[in-house]
């Protein structure tokens, strides 16, 4: 594996509904031990009456009694949640139908409008043979959605009928998840002492480290993997400018020097500085061998949040990856806010060829940058957009990639181009140019011409 960075400075429709006076407990839930970093409430839906039966002028749902395969869970008091989504389970199935939640507010006791929740989610995911697909229990998920505080939830799931693929039935095992992601990221201590080694890596050197106050190894694995650009223990990774970050590079690999076309470094925020909870993710990295693509995502998670919220939504989407979808960990390797923030994603690294889980068949030799949002029929912030710029100006100066221009990646399988086939791909790419999907959104999607543009200026190229 190359070396990198030697040295660093700086460390919707229908209205309300009535509702029943007094809500249904949730006795069947099953919840995940509750962390410093938040918890998972995990409910099973159950069949549904005929919509006529239960609640008319819902939107998308038919009244006439026979219906497709439905199913929900009446309006209930929960423990408190932020991000909500269903999951089932065989990953290899899909969810052809309709989901919809609405919600009731902590703060205000108000019930959300229903807002719809985007079923196809698998194309962000590990590639079909990926070792990570078999180290866990790995179900089949929706889009997870950000709907703030609330402590009530109702859902219903309607399968579509109508083709030969599309049978009206759903699938099995169907449970709607309730992430709460704490109020603050975890602080936690487990007691250990001395020196002990990294546990399973990529082969690269191990040093011993010494645990920090309030650090378990879990942490210190996951920090240690950004140092030397930020000493261990650190929230952030701080920007470099243009020349410093050229000479670092150059300084770890110097085959970068003749032609140092880097991007100045930008302020990073870490796993630990968005309050990742690190006894969650399996332990140690995997590496891909370099980093020849970047591929743009959104989240489609909702535009409902404030920058300060994104610390929070980021765990809540960790949580709902790994607890409620069996990945080993956060799915991107990069993150980026509505303010132009970017974040630490996948455990491993920031500057090194991390395998992510973000674009099924073309995991292998790429980065993912997630934006945080919807942006099928809403523009991306320009501060978002920005910032993908800067990041990708720096990330694939790393490797050498200029970014407009195009490179060869070997597809993994999937359902656009088939495994072994090689494909021809922007530098910078959008999850859609290597999987059949509306990700990143028409808008986002839009915006990535001049950000190749824009990551090549910043780079320094002609």
């Amino acid at each position: 594996m190359r070396g990198f960075l030697a040295s660093s400075i700086g460390v919707a429709t229908a209205a309300a509904l009535a509702l029943p006076l007094a809500l249904p407990t949730t006795a069947l839930a099953e919840t995940a031990p509750v962390t410093p970093a938040g918890s998972t409430q995990s409910l099973p839906l159950v069949p549904l009456g005929p919509a006529a039966d239960r609640s008319p002028g819902v939107p998308g749902m038919s009244t006439s009694p026979r219906l497709p395969q439905t199913q929900g869970l009446a309006a209930r008091d929960v423990k408190t949640f932020s991000l909500v989504g269903v999951v089932w389970d065989d990953v290899t199935t899909e969810l052809n139908g309709r989901v919809q939640v609405r919600t009731r507010s902590a703060a205000t006791a108000t019930w959300s409008d229903w807002q719809d929740v985007e079923t196809h989610n698998g194309e962000h995911a590990a590639d079909p043979d990926a070792a990570e697909r078999g180290s866990r229990r790995v179900r089949g998920s929706t889009a997870p959605l950000w709907v703030g505080a609330s402590d009530g939830v109702e859902v219903r799931v309607q399968a579509e009928t109508g083709t030969r693929e599309i049978t009206g039935k759903l699938p099995s095992g169907l449970r709607i998840e309730l992430v709460d992601p704490g109020a603050t990221g975890p602080e936690q201590t487990d007691g250990k002492n001395g020196s002990p080694s990294l546990g399973d890596g990529d082969g690269d050197d191990k040093p011993e480290l010494t645990l920090l106050p309030g650090m378990t190894m879990p942490m210190t694995e996951s920090s240690s993997a950004n140092v030397p650009m930020a000493p261990l223990g650190a929230s952030e990774i701080s920007a470099l400018d243009k020349a410093d970050s050229t000479a670092d590079a150059v300084l770890a690999d110097s085959a970068l020097a003749a032609a140092p076309y880097i991007g100045p470094r930008p302020r990073i925020v870490t796993r630990k500085g968005w309050g990742a909870d690190e006894s969650l993710r399996e332990s140690g990295f995997v590496y891909t061998r370099t980093v020849k693509a970047a591929f743009v995502h959104h989240t489609a998670s909702g535009n409902n949040y404030a920058c300060r919220d994104a610390p929070a939504v980021l765990r809540s989407l960790y949580r709902y990856h790994v607890v409620s979808s069996g990945w080993r960990d956060i799915g991107y390797n990069f993150a980026v806010d509505k303010c132009g923030t970017v974040y630490e994603g996948r455990a491993g690294g920031v500057a090194k060829p991390v395998l992510g889980a973000h674009t099924m068949g073309f995991n292998t030799d790429s980065m993912g940058v997630a934006v945080i949002g919807s942006f099928t029929n809403t523009s991306p912030p320009r501060a978002s957009v920005d910032a993908v710029a800067r990041l990708t100006a720096w990330k694939l100066g790393l490797f050498g990639r200029d970014p407009r221009a195009k490179t060869t990646l070997k597809s993994g399988g999937g359902n656009r181009y088939p495994k072994g086939s090689n494909v021809s791909m922007n530098v910078i790419s959008g999850h859609r140019d290597g999987f059949a999907t509306e990700c990143p959104g028409r808008l986002l999607y839009g915006q990535l011409p001049p950000t190749r543009t824009t990551s090549a200026r910043l780079q320094g190229r002609p």
